[in-house]
């Protein structure tokens, strides 16, 4: 595409809800080289952020180029949002990326039966099996597994997929070029050579903790529903559940023991009747198989061979919960944090209840419930401010279940 680079330049602008913002520009200039060259005073007109026009004063194309030099070296195909390629389920959600990169396999998501499956990073043995075998039968019937490659129930979901044959699609946080968790670099390699890594971010794009909800979105945006395995209370897993809700897709949550730290996340959504209560792939793909005939619950015997696959992944997978690599750090937060005006959240069009969290996390960091006393938002409100702070890369998720503010806000 001959303006590709204008894209990545486009993508590559920052500032308070730059996602949504990127939107309206397109729609308001009609295509990402009249937002390059657009003058100043077109922007002004606009009332954009002040972050957002310093960014969009830089015109220089030189981070595009290398951008696309090294896109090409590594054999990431770009989508752009115009493409036809582009998945229209991930269009039609309030804040679809401008551009992705892809490694691997370029799935027709809207003709597959795409279904998220997400969990902690610190399952239970029985967490382990259960999304294992869910990504392998979940295969078996014909479905796409799409997941996050983390250590747990994410690579367990994945490894389940490839050990039954099936298709399997890995949604990073950072570039696709990035191993994270650095345990996962065979799970890494394969996804790419029979699935895909897909990512908004461009290749060389380090993992930081802040991206991994802003990441989730995409989850849940490119499948029709999400199965959660395990999660504790406040577990990342139910942002992705809560994105998905939002995202009209359906949620299938699997029970677990009601004093089990690890199910009480899942056990909520079921009681909240937030999920269905499901026990198996065959409960997950009966949902959808009028719309997807070829997608069928089979029974649950397997051959030798699946067998001895399946062993295989849930030894690997058991391995990689218990033994994490040596070094290894898990990324919960990012070192620097950015500065925005009080002006600046009045032009982005936050809600009261946005603006009072990110002011409550000015302090430090601060749980669910005692952010929510501090800002006087009730715990709902909160919770759903909170989300979207987190999507649009302003809030954090710090050590001991705790949320951090990546943005100095200043009062002028």
């Amino acid at each position: 595409m001959w303006n590709l680079k204008y894209w990545l330049w486009l993508a590559g602008r920052r500032g308070p809800g730059h996602h949504q913002i990127a939107l309206r520009l397109l729609e308001h200039f009609g295509g990402p080289e009249r937002v390059y060259f657009a003058a100043a005073e077109e922007y002004a007109r606009l009332a954009l952020p002040r972050a957002v026009r310093a960014s969009l004063a830089d015109k220089s194309l030189a981070e595009a180029e290398e951008i696309l030099g090294r896109c090409e070296a590594l054999g990431v195909r770009i989508l752009t949002i115009q493409d036809g390629e582009y998945p229209r389920r991930l269009r039609q959600i309030p804040d679809p990326p401008c551009v992705l990169y892809v490694k691997g396999r370029l799935f027709s998501f809207d003709e597959e039966l795409a279904l998220g499956v997400v969990g902690s990073r610190r399952p239970t043995p029985y967490g382990v099996r259960m999304a294992c075998c869910l990504g392998r039968d979940l295969g078996r019937q014909g479905a796409l597994v799409v997941s996050g490659i983390a250590q747990g129930v994410d690579s367990a979901a994945l490894r389940g997929a490839l050990s039954g044959g099936g298709k399997a699609v890995a949604v990073l946080a950072g570039g696709v070029d990035v191993v994270y968790p650095p345990q996962n670099r065979d799970l890494f390699a394969n996804v790419a050579a029979v699935g895909a890594l897909i990512s908004e971010n461009p290749p060389g794009t380090g993992t930081e903790g802040w991206r991994f909800p802003v990441r989730n979105r995409l989850i849940s945006g490119l499948s029709l529903g999400v199965v959660a395995v395990e999660a504790g209370e406040g577990s990342g897993t139910l942002i992705t559940t809560r994105l998905a809700l939002e995202q009209d897709r359906e949620v299938f949550a699997f029970p677990g023991p009601a004093d089990a730290p690890m199910s009480r996340g899942t056990n909520r959504l079921i009681q909240r009747g937030e999920a269905k209560l499901v026990l198996s792939a065959a409960d997950v793909v009966s949902e959808f198989s009028l719309l997807f005939p070829h997608c069928q619950p089979q029974p649950e015997a397997l051959t030798p061979e699946e067998e001895e696959a399946q062993t295989q992944a849930l030894t690997a997978c058991e391995q990689a919960a218990e033994e994490p690599a040596p070094g290894a750090k898990e990324v919960d937060k990012a070192e620097k944090r950015a500065y925005i005006t009080l002006c600046d959240i009045v032009k982005a069009g936050w809600t009261d209840d946005q603006r009072d969290i990110l002011l409550a996390l000015q302090d430090g960091p601060l749980s669910s419930e005692e952010l929510s006393e501090a800002a006087q938002v009730p715990p709902r409100r909160a919770l759903s401010a909170l989300t979207m702070l987190q999507l649009q890369g302003y809030v954090g998720e710090a050590s001991g279940k705790r949320f951090q503010a990546l943005f100095w806000v200043k009062r002028e």
